[in-house]
C-alpha cells in the first residue's frame, strides 16, 4: 500500500498528514492525484495541482509524471517562501 505524506499548509489545507492508496505498479503521479480527488474531493485536486508544489518519491524530490510502486512514499511539499 502506497503511503501520501501532506506537509506544511497542504497538510492544514487537506485536513490530514498522511493516507494510504491502492496503486498498481506502473501508476503515474498525476494518476495518483486523480484518484485522490475523486476519493477524497475535488479540492484535492487543486491542491495537489498548485503550481510550484514540490514531490517526492520515497524521499527523493523528482520531476515530472513518474511511475510509482504500490509501496511507494509520495510526499507532497508546498513552495517554499525566502524573505
Amino acid at each position: 500500500m502506497a503511503t501520501v505524506v501532506l506537509f506544511a499548509s497542504i497538510r492544514e489545507d487537506l485536513g490530514t498528514d498522511e493516507v494510504s492508496c491502492d496503486i498498481e505498479a506502473g501508476t503515474r503521479v498525476s494518476a495518483l492525484i486523480e484518484q485522490l480527488a475523486t476519493r477524497n474531493g475535488p479540492e484535492w485536486g487543486a491542491v495537489l495541482r498548485a503550481e510550484n508544489i514540490k514531490i517526492a518519491v520515497n524521499q527523493e524530490l523528482i520531476s515530472g509524471d513518474v511511475e510509482l510502486g504500490p509501496d511507494d512514499e509520495i510526499a507532497f511539499f508546498p513552495p517554499v517562501t525566502g524573505g
